[in-house]
């Protein structure tokens, strides 16, 4: 199936997300319900920084996470060096503090020199960017990328246990999700545990004014042109189709008290 989409994507068969202002604004939205989702907390690894310690953030994309958690440091004086990877450039801010360094890399594949040397890697998302034998290989990149003793967060979301609700949109869309196994305590990875969170999708069922159900519309939108483009995966076969299915789900999850989505966050220990 031929389909032209307007929006920028760095390669719709690594990642099957955009990395355009769209994507970036979508971006803002969902690290505030993940935050929320966790009491405010910006990390869960029960690790202790100092000045002299290199922080990884890989998957940075707009660099949100970084930007927040250096302020929060910074209050401490803390100014910590913090690397910030991911396939484009494009979500990159433009002004940042020099305590914080934005590069093009892939989590597959990084430098050399960069073993051994930082005390805490942060990763969320890429659930939709990597299939199984590249998850192995970024585990172990990783693992490599850390100190002993270094500690590793990963935040996804588990698609098995994704309830956006009952209704028969909903369950046809679910059917687009991938699966992560837990690839940790096979690279070498200790002390491995997992926190979740159910959220509601409703609106009316937060009242912190974040509206989940069309965040997880545009989610779903900016995946259209690579759904579109491998055929529509048996789901769909048009655009207008496309369109269709995912209006109905919006309707479904903002009439719905069950629909919500699980997220994990899994840290985990490199052994000193």
């Amino acid at each position: 199936m031929k389909y032209t989409s307007p929006r920028h994507y760095a390669s719709m068969k690594t990642y099957l997300l955009p990395d355009d202002k769209l994507e970036t604004a979508r971006l803002s939205v969902h690290h505030r319900i993940i935050t929320k989702a966790y009491e405010g907390r910006l990390i869960l690894a029960p690790v202790s920084l100092g000045s002299n310690d290199r922080v990884l953030e890989s998957a940075a994309g707009s660099g949100i996470w970084a930007l927040e958690f250096s302020a929060s440091n910074a209050q401490n004086n803390l100014p910590l060096d913090i690397e910030c990877i991911d396939i484009s450039d494009k979500q990159f801010p433009r002004r940042h503090p020099s305590n914080i360094h934005f590069s093009v890399q892939s989590v597959t594949n990084l430098p050399k020199e960069w073993h051994n040397s930082f005390s805490y890697v942060h990763q969320r998302y890429l659930i939709l960017a990597v299939n199984d034998s590249l998850w192995n290989i970024a585990i172990k990149e990783l693992f490599d990328a850390l100190v002993p003793g270094g500690w590793i967060e990963l935040a996804e979301t588990e698609v098995r246990l994704l309830s956006y609700g009952s209704g028969h949109c909903s369950k046809r869309l679910m059917q687009l999700g991938v699966y992560l196994p837990n690839l940790l305590e096979q690279v070498g990875f200790i002390d491995i545990h997992c926190e979740t969170r159910r959220v509601p999708i409703r609106r009316s069922l937060n009242n912190d004014g974040l509206d989940r159900s069309k965040h997880l519309y545009d989610l779903w939108m900016g995946m259209k042109a690579p759904i579109l483009a491998g055929g529509g995966y048996g789901i769909v076969k048009t655009e207008v189709e496309f369109d269709q299915l995912l209006q109905g789900c919006l309707n479904e999850w903002d009439e719905s008290d069950e629909a919500s989505s699980t997220y994990y966050i899994i840290v985990a220990i490199k052994p000193a």
